[in-house]
């Protein structure tokens, strides 16, 4: 049996930069990863150029049972620490909206630093064994250690870290495996659910299908959160960045609220009938909105003819739908579609210092499989850089 300081289920994101930070501490560790292949989502994330992380990450950018729980491991490392790192190994990188840092090049020289990070282990007194095609079997606690199981061979270690994500895309290889383990010792879960996903439609929204390709700028809202980003209509539903954003916050037999004039002031159609009551409603849209979408409103709202045969009742009635439009999904597109799954090993089980398991000395849980979901825009991967790092200073 191959003994080791600490074991790594999953070498993504979160189990290849705790392994780098452990090694560099001069520990010896092995990382055990189900493909063929290491970081395999790091690879797709951003369009292929990886977007590793959002400069503005903070606490309120995440969804959790215990919102709070976040905070100490990403105080403790930042966007900046980990900016430091990607120019310490000269990749070129660029902020795109919203804060959000892609690589110039591609997604590879991510997954390329990381390794090169766990090979530095070795010149610190540490060593990282990567080993990918690991078929995970028997997993038990005795006698004070970690008993691993893989591929016919027994490893043990005292410290074990659950780093196997979620089942978001399942095609990458995503399963709920983490919380097998999280059962197996005894950890609750908060129920997982898919989160940055598309919303699909039914009933009378289904004719918003026929718009599929169309995207527009909006604001919108489920429950108590909203985004002011783009809405893109597809051949099942809604999808786009604002949407994707409120799914993570939207449950099933709830609305979504749309608001397609976020940069309109109010009594926008009022003013328009004062100053040009010889104008239509429809063009009036078509200079804000994509032509397909702002006829396909007009219809909807029955509001044909010059803005001053129109009452101002009328007007601020539509203006009111136009602001709040609402959509009734009746489901979302699931792991398949979804980025990241919402949910996951609950936080009430784990230091927020550590990421240890508060009932199992030696048990660790990071990135994705605990119950903290970041948004879209680089949030998950600096959770992921974040809870690696607090737990990897424990080991």
């Amino acid at each position: 049996m191959s003994t080791f300081d600490a074991i790594i289920l999953g070498g993504g994101a979160a189990g290849l930069f705790c392994a780098a930070i452990a090694g560099q501490r001069g520990k010896r560790v092995l990382v055990l990863e189900k493909a063929d292949r290491v970081g395999r989502k790091i690879l797709i994330s951003g369009g292929g150029r990886c977007n590793f992380t959002n400069i503005g990450a903070g606490p309120g950018n995440y969804l959790s049972a215990n919102p709070h729980f976040a905070k100490s491991a990403l105080a403790r490392y930042t966007p900046r620490d980990f900016l430091d790192l990607i120019e310490s190994h000269a990749i070129a990188w660029h902020e795109k909206t919203l804060g959000q840092l892609f690589c110039d090049g591609s997604a590879q020289q991510v997954v390329d630093m990381l390794l090169a990070e766990c090979d530095a282990a070795e010149s610190k007194g540490g060593d990282v064994t990567i080993l990918t095609g690991q078929d995970i079997g028997e997993v038990e606690h005795r006698d004070g250690a970690y008993l691993v199981s893989a591929n016919g061979q027994m490893h043990g270690a005292h410290n074990l870290v659950i780093a196997t994500g979620g089942p978001s895309i399942p095609k990458m290889g995503a399963t709920g495996y983490a919380y097998d383990l999280a059962r197996l010792f005894g950890l609750k879960i908060v129920e997982p659910r898919p989160a940055l996903v598309p919303l699909t439609l039914g009933g009378e929204d289904v004719l918003f299908r026929e718009l599929s390709g169309v995207a527009a700028d909006v604001k919108a809202a489920a429950g108590k959160a909203a985004f002011h980003e783009a809405a893109l209509f597809t051949h099942r539903g809604l999808s786009g960045p604002a949407i994707l954003q409120v799914s993570s916050y939207w449950r099933h037999g709830e609305t979504v609220a749309v608001d397609f004039l976020p940069g309109r002031p109010r009594d926008w159609l009022l003013e328009a009938k004062r100053t040009s009551p010889r104008g239509q409603v429809r063009s009036l849209l078509r200079e804000d909105l994509p032509q397909r979408l702002a006829d396909t409103l007009c219809d909807r709202l029955g509001l044909d003819g010059d803005l001053g045969n129109l009452s101002d009742k009328a007007l601020r009635e539509a203006e009111e739908r136009l602001r709040q439009w609402t959509f009734r999904p009746n489901g979302s597109e699931g792991y398949a579609k979804a980025e990241v799954t919402a949910g996951g090993i609950s936080t009430a089980e784990l230091s927020s210092q550590t990421m240890e398991a508060k009932k199992s000395p030696g048990l660790y849980v990071i990135g994705e499989a605990v119950d903290v979901t970041g948004w879209l825009g680089g949030y998950n991967f600096q959770w992921a850089w974040a809870s690696g790092h607090a737990c990897a200073q424990a080991l």
